[in-house]
């Protein structure tokens, strides 16, 4: 259960990021802001690796695994410079609930990349959380 914790506080300060971009955007062009977010996530990330004496592990890394990390940043990268502009243009109570059907798009891929079963929970989480979502973009 030691996952659930860190998966609160991935919500309590995702949620905080939504709010402090928010504010921090204004005036500011949406790449440029996404490029220093990026330098702080970079310098933080770093800062982890180091700090827990895990460099060492870099050489240890797979080709598939490289492969897969690098997707990875460039979804995140795309995903952050859209997530960027939405919340320059829109407002953060609308934006961040379009972003949070990342949940039902994550269950429907792992669904047919990772051959992750529906349960009848999942499929009922996924039809309250995009009824959910409509109903506070509209």
């Amino acid at each position: 259960m030691v996952w659930l914790v860190f998966a609160i506080g991935s919500a309590v300060f995702a949620a905080l990021t939504s709010i402090l971009a928010k504010v921090g955007i204004e005036g500011v062009d949406s790449n440029l802001a996404t490029a220093i977010r990026t330098c702080v996530v970079l310098v933080m990330a770093w800062g982890m690796v180091f700090l827990t004496h895990v460099q060492g592990g870099i050489s240890g890394i797979s080709t598939k695994s490289w492969v897969f990390l690098i997707l990875s940043g460039l979804a995140t990268g795309a995903s952050w410079l859209c997530y960027y502009r939405a919340l320059q243009l829109g407002e953060a109570s609308k934006v961040v609930p379009v972003d949070k059907m990342s949940t039902v798009i994550t269950l429907i891929l792992a669904f047919i990349f990772l051959h992750e079963s529906f349960t009848f929970k999942s499929v009922i989480g996924m039809i309250l959380l995009t009824a959910g979502t409509l109903v506070m973009v509209m």
